[in-house]
């Protein structure tokens, strides 16, 4: 018997050590990203255990849930342990995660903030590669009547069709309109391109009498308010 390897199994530690146990004597928010994910795989390998491959993967990525959700199969398969269908399971648990987060912004149906605008853009364009200009249509209550994709473009920006944008305002009879895009650079600040389109639609709503009430850039985990800048 190898007395050295048996240690390192979570059927050996205490059962509060064990992260399925842990989870029925504690509650989910009682575990560590670590173990959770431990859970997901199940086992490790001969030399480590589901718990210590989940911390080596995490400690790789930054210790980063986000990062962890943009791995690839490939990426995860690198690890000593993690073989498909571990990575498969790790990856299906982390979208699932993902579009739990877009199906309760889908249900916000009220803008009251430029927070509130985050909270339903963000799981939509905060993670993308390449950079998409939305529009998020509201009615006098400020309700969402409707969310559109208007460009998508490369990392360097997009293009805007000025006539598009308000037509499909008067098609929803809106009365006010939110600009949104994102900026895979993670960089918060407004460009002279991102000012330039703000103004031109403003400018254009205001023909229209419908009114552009912000333009939030938004990344990963962070957004910029026009409005809450004064910028409007």
């Amino acid at each position: 018997m190898n007395y050295e390897n048996k240690s390192l199994t979570i059927k050996s530690w205490a059962e509060d050590d064990r992260p399925r146990e842990k989870l029925l004597l504690k509650g989910k928010a009682a575990l560590s990203d670590a173990e959770l994910i431990a859970i997901l795989i199940g086992s490790g390998n001969r030399s480590e255990t589901a718990v210590d491959v989940s911390k080596k993967i995490l400690n790789s990525i930054d210790n980063s849930i986000n990062k962890l959700g943009k791995l690839s199969v490939l990426d995860l398969q690198k690890f000593k342990g993690i073989g498909e269908a571990k990575a498969i399971s790790i990856i299906t648990a982390l979208e699932l995660g993902r579009r739990r987060r877009l199906e309760q912004a889908l249900e916000l149906p009220k803008i009251t903030s430029s927070k509130a605008v985050f909270n339903i853009m963000q799981p939509i364009i905060g993670e993308l590669q390449h950079e998409e200009f939305w529009i998020i249509f509201l009615n006098n209550s400020n309700k969402v009547l409707y969310k559109q994709q208007s460009s998508k473009g490369g990392l360097t920006g997009t293009l805007v069709d000025v006539r598009m944008v308000f037509n499909k305002a008067i098609e929803l009879y809106a009365t006010a309109i939110i600009l949104c895009h994102n900026h895979p650079s993670g960089k918060l600040q407004p460009s002279n391109a991102d000012k330039l389109i703000t103004t031109k639609l403003k400018k254009a709503g205001e023909t229209l009498d419908i009114k552009v009430l912000d333009h939030l850039i938004i990344t990963e985990n962070a957004y910029f308010s026009f409005a809450d800048e004064s910028l409007m």
